[in-house]
């Protein structure tokens, strides 16, 4: 028979936040591979665990080398526990390549379900909750970033990021620009450790504050794009939409079909007024 894997969530600042079935696992598991062991160290010392499986370390940097590993000792029927530094293995996080690789060898993968900085930011920031989307970590160039954005320009559900202290003002700063300086958003910070705070505003606000210097883990949450009716947009707009997925880099016709279907008009109707904009523009050159 095969194992299992088990895909264990912890605390992203408060201890008191682990589940009771952690302890259970991290003290059974044959295998326990963790994203920094020193941290696991203290998380079990914290519970009162004792850990008598082998414990392996599982990071990014030897992500794709160890999993062949823990997926034979998967197939030998070991349970293998994975752990990473807070939060949900596979989110932003190792796991997925492990994830997917048992799956293709029919191994059983559970979860403990545990603290989520997403869902928890997402709960905090004031925006919509109904309909959400979750973008990770942006790109650390400015200008894979910008592009990151325009992709997501149009997209109506809130939005949620990670992002490094040191970089927050630049990434709210290209928020403001892409999404519009009047964007609601919230940067959720340290959240459940001591020095929590949430800071609401529009996005240009919120990088005029991060400008000063921001510490912490970091969660950003952003509001979707307003629905807008046909009679809202203009050729004008209809032709910057265009533009933004083009550069995105969608095809012409491609990104017309789609901002048709976001104004809810006729492909012709996106189509003309892109034309139109390309005779003004040669005219006038």
């Amino acid at each position: 028979m095969t194992g299992t894997l088990v895909l264990a969530g912890t605390p992203i600042g408060d201890i008191a936040d682990a589940p009771p079935r952690l302890a259970e696992e991290l003290a059974g598991a044959d295998v326990v591979a963790a994203e920094d062991t020193r941290r696991l160290r203290r998380l079990t010392q914290a519970l009162g665990v004792t850990v008598r499986g082998r414990v392996v370390s599982y990071f990014e940097g030897n992500e794709s080398a160890r999993t062949p590993e823990l997926v034979e000792e998967l197939a030998g029927g070991a349970r293998v526990l994975l752990v990473t530094d807070a939060g949900m293995p596979s989110v932003s996080d190792p796991g997925y390549r492990l994830v997917a690789a048992a799956v293709e060898r029919d191994v059983r993968v559970t979860a403990v379900p545990g603290p989520s900085a997403v869902l928890t930011a997402l709960a905090l920031s004031g925006l919509p909750v109904d309909r959400f989307c979750f973008e990770g970590f942006l790109p650390r160039k400015a200008g894979e970033r910008l592009s990151r954005l325009r992709e997501v320009a149009g997209e109506r559900r809130t939005l949620v990021y990670f992002e490094a202290p040191h970089r927050l003002d630049d990434t709210l700063a290209a928020m403001a620009e892409v999404f519009g300086a009047d964007r609601r958003a919230a940067v959720c910070r340290e959240l459940t450790k001591t020095y929590e705070e949430v800071r609401r505003g529009p996005l240009a606000e919120l990088a005029a504050w991060a400008a000063e210097g921001v510490r912490g883990e970091i969660t950003v949450v952003v509001e979707g794009a307003p629905e807008t009716g046909p009679e809202e947009l203009d050729a004008a707009e209809l032709v910057r939409r265009v533009r933004v997925r083009e550069e995105a880099g969608e095809r012409r016709k491609e990104a017309i079909a789609a901002v048709a279907v976001e104004a809810g008009l006729p492909k012709r109707v996106v189509f003309d007024a892109v034309v139109a904009a390309k005779k003004d523009t040669a005219q006038g050159a």
